[in-house]
């Protein structure tokens, strides 16, 4: 006799006004499966989880958990089956323990007993490989640390089901190979999980069986060990869309952007200091720094947006100290900026994409004497989402109506289109499946080739490999050495991610290629 499975879904349906976003889906994990869940952004993915962890009912349809019917009701109720489910985006209070953290998601009876559930977290984490000490405050942990917390705070609650969104896309290579010998370990054990991603050789080398979502339906099945990024990426996207970006040599010219022992103390309890950064960007080139998520890249950001003002001859950009210059200043001499943060930063979110344009282009003939021309802007605004093939319901939708991957489209099109002389693009593409991944990888070498310099912070290392003509890391505020990328080991900037910058003495920052 076949045993039931863990989880099965048949025939889930969940519309929202304009929009079915799953729309018939079947799904069936069994115990000890990892799962991957595949799709474009806007393909349902984020719905159906929703749905799993009893966050939203679904219209039509039917849940099955270990053969029998289920109707959640809320995600308290899930995570007493065993449903466990970790974010993409951590929710993890900083100024408490790891200890404090875990208690706030269980019950009273077993919260109480503080030092029992220290030597649960113990015994739990080190079994996993994840040590982790109860005691320590979630500030001072790492990323990749504050993960444990969250994949051990539902392996306290007996999670049986492992929901994991994204969760290889703010850790280091030496990170990424711990998770997947822990997740191998839990399957081991009979624990189901569903694992999220856009990495899809990260899919081949973890998964067993993936199911592939487009436009809120399934569109195919496979077994990711037997078939090829590009199969899979073609069942995500279809035929019509390219794979790959054409990533010529570039040719960099005359320095752009200079910037000379710069320090900066964030006024974030939280944030990273940065520390005497030094580094040379030249017209003509893409120069890539990785990291770690919280060490030190919006604080660079926001120095090199003209957010924080350093010392005017620190930041020299196209020949003049600009450093004491604000954003709009630094905006009107060729800077554009597109912010980490999407909703918030790059966009107000109750904001249409027409108003949202104006906001950063608005000296694109848009403003005359204090009179907004919104022909202009509706215009700029509708050149933006057709050039860049952004799925929205017109240009007067509000931003936060936008899937994440074509919000970041639009947002990256907007600076684009301004032919900004530098472009700094924090994580472009973070959450964006290949099809818009590789249309911004475009727009980033168009603009390289039209002579501008591009400043890219990623976490995503094929996507630096692949489009940077130099490369460094940046770790607690101090940037390691920029080198060229055809001699830089994806080892020694794994290390450099971690900090260890020993074997980078020699080195120095404006190394060019």
């Amino acid at each position: 006799m076949t045993a039931a499975a863990r989880l099965r879904l048949e025939h889930i349906v969940k519309e929202y006004p304009g929009c079915r976003a799953n729309d018939g889906i079947d799904l069936t994990v069994a115990p000890g499966e990892i799962h991957a869940l595949l799709g474009e952004n806007g393909a349902g993915k984020s719905t159906l989880m929703k749905v799993i962890y009893g966050v939203i009912q679904p219209d039509e349809g039917t849940l099955y958990w270990d053969g029998e019917k289920l109707t959640l009701q809320g995600p308290a109720h899930a995570r007493q089956l065993g449903i466990g489910m970790v974010f993409q985006h951590f929710s993890l209070f900083e100024t408490l323990t790891v200890a404090e953290n875990i208690a706030l998601g269980l019950p009273a009876s077993e919260a109480r007993d503080r030092k029992k559930l220290e030597q649960r977290i113990r015994d739990v984490s080190t079994h996993y490989g994840m040590a982790l000490d109860p005691r320590r405050h979630v500030h001072s942990l790492s990323t990749g640390e504050r993960q444990r917390v969250e994949i051990v705070r539902c392996l306290i609650q007996d999670s049986r089901l492992l929901i994991l969104d994204e969760p290889t896309s703010v850790l280091t290579p030496q990170e990424v190979a711990d998770l997947f010998r822990t997740l191998r370990q839990l399957a081991n054990e009979g624990c189901s999980i569903l694992f999220i991603s856009h990495k899809l050789q990260e899919v081949r080398d973890l998964c067993h069986h993936a199911t592939v979502l487009r436009n809120g339906k399934v569109t195919g099945e496979c077994d990711p060990t037997e078939t090829s990024t590009d199969a899979i990426a073609r069942l995500m996207v279809g035929d019509e869309t390219p794979l790959s970006t054409d990533v010529p040599p570039a040719t960099p010219g005359a320095p752009l952007l200079e910037v000379s022992g710069l320090s900066y103390a964030s006024d974030d309890p939280f944030g990273t200091a940065l520390r005497d950064i030094t580094m040379e960007l030249r017209a003509g080139e893409i120069v890539g720094i990785a990291g770690v998520a919280g060490n030190g890249q919006d604080e660079l950001l926001r120095a090199l947006s003209g957010e924080y003002k350093a010392a005017a001859n620190q930041v020299r950009f196209d020949g003049q100290d600009v450093g004491q210059m604000g954003p709009d200043a630094r905006r009107r001499a060729g800077i554009a900026v597109v912010p980490e943060e999407r909703l918030g930063r790059g966009a107000v979110p109750d904001m249409s994409l027409v108003d949202n344009t104006l906001l950063t282009a608005s000296a694109q003939g848009m403003v005359s004497k204090g009179w907004v021309a919104y022909r202009k802007v509706r215009e700029y605004a509708a050149r933006v989402r057709d050039r860049f093939q952004v799925k929205s319901d017109g240009v007067e939708a509000t931003a936060r109506s936008l899937s994440g991957g074509n919000l970041q489209k639009f947002i990256i099109g907007r600076e684009a289109l301004q032919a900004p002389k530098l472009l700094v693009a924090s994580h472009p593409t973070w959450g964006v499946d290949v099809g818009s991944a590789v249309a911004i990888h475009q727009v980033l070498v168009e603009l390289r080739d039209k002579g501008a310099a591009v400043l890219l912070i990623s976490e995503d290392l094929d996507e630096l490999f692949e489009l940077c003509t130099r490369m460094g890391a940046l770790c607690g505020g101090r940037l390691s050495p920029l080198v060229p990328t055809e001699s830089l080991s994806i080892e020694q900037l794994g290390q450099w991610m971690a900090g260890d910058f020993a074997d980078a003495a020699g080195e120095v920052n404006h190394a060019v290629a």
